[in-house]
């Protein structure tokens, strides 16, 4: 008696696509919100999990983007200082500009303070040439504080991509800080040759805002949809190449790191997540994924025990509908391809 054939899935006719990106930034993402003392041990514990992370991705296939801050290119003072734009950020929110007394309150070196500079470590990710280095700004600019400006921002990119060229990297991908998406700005970074950009996720709770305008009840509802259903899964179709401006890939999720009170939801947490990614292979969409190293900087083997349930979910995907692993530039690169 011959036996019954499981019926192959259907494709789409445009495979999904599964993007990562990292914030890579150290303490100059932090600075604003909190010290030192209290974040120190989390940004030296990104230093060990962001190599553990690539070697993870490498050993899935799975390819990201990670979008680096400007000033993590120098290995000591005197270069960053000479490498940082004469025209600064004019914030009016004291406390937010990172140009104080030509960097005083940090280190000489890589060497006695691992906090703010990466030169060593942005080498050892080159070494993993799947992957691409993007754009975070120079400074981790607020692209939506009060005070500063066009000029400004525009100064401080170009300031990004001459250090980013010195290590012969050409940035093409670009990642707001704080998530304050600037569709001015977008565009301006469209002129530098920069290809794309992260934006929002598209529903109300992630509408950009400075983050000093932020209210409790939208924090609060967005840690609640890492769990729950809130928004919907966040897959979007693939960008339009549009010669005014860098095309935009919005975020789907932020991969919130491990929790030991919350430990008892962590199945819910990797559905709300396999769930909208099975969607986006289902309907030839993309899943964008993105985190920061310095949220697996404590907890690191919970955090990449679960980040591998994620990427043996993809292989699964990537098995029954053809699902991609691609970076933000790659999904630039297709999309001027088909003319999308």
């Amino acid at each position: 008696m011959a036996t019954m054939r499981k019926p192959a899935l259907d494709r789409p006719s445009s495979p999904g696509a599964f993007v990562i990106s990292l914030d890579f930034e150290l303490m100059w993402g932090m600075r604003h919100v909190t010290s030192l003392q209290k974040y120190g041990q989390n940004i030296l514990g990104a230093r060990k999990a962001l190599p553990r992370i690539l070697t993870m991705l490498d050993a899935h296939q799975v390819r990201c983007t990670i979008a680096t801050v400007g000033f993590l290119f120098f290995a000591d003072r005197e270069s960053l200082v000479r490498g940082s734009p004469t025209l600064k950020p004019s914030y009016v929110r004291p406390g937010l500009s990172p140009y104080l007394e030509n960097f005083s309150d940090i280190g000489a070196n890589e060497e006695e303070d691992p906090f703010h500079y990466a030169a060593s470590l942005i080498a050892a990710v080159l070494r993993h040439p799947a992957h691409e280095i993007g754009c975070h700004t120079f400074s981790h600019f607020y692209c939506l504080e009060e005070g500063q400006t066009a000029e400004q921002f525009e100064a401080d990119l170009q300031a990004a991509i001459k250090a980013a060229s010195a290590s012969g990297i050409h940035l093409r991908s670009f990642v707001f800080p704080m998530n304050q998406f600037n569709p001015n700005y977008a565009a301006m970074c469209r002129q530098y040759g920069v290809a794309i950009c992260r934006g929002n996720e598209m529903n109300w709770l992630h509408t950009p805002k400075s983050a000093f305008k932020e209210s409790f009840i939208r924090r609060g509802l967005r840690a609640a949809d890492s769990w729950l259903n809130l928004t919907g899964h966040n897959c979007h179709p693939y960008p339009v190449d549009q010669a005014r401006g860098a095309m935009n890939i919005p975020s789907s999720r932020f991969l919130r790191p491990w929790n030991k009170h919350l430990r008892a939801f962590e199945n819910l947490r990797l559905a709300r997540i396999t769930k909208a990614m099975r969607h986006a292979a289902r309907t030839g969409t993309v899943y964008h994924l993105w985190w920061h190293p310095h949220n697996f900087g404590a907890n690191l083997e919970e955090n990449m025990i679960f980040l591998g349930r994620i990427l043996a979910f993809f292989d699964q995907l990537r098995e029954e509908y053809g699902m991609a692993s691609m970076t933000m530039g790659d999904i630039a690169d297709r999309s001027k391809r088909n003319g999308r």
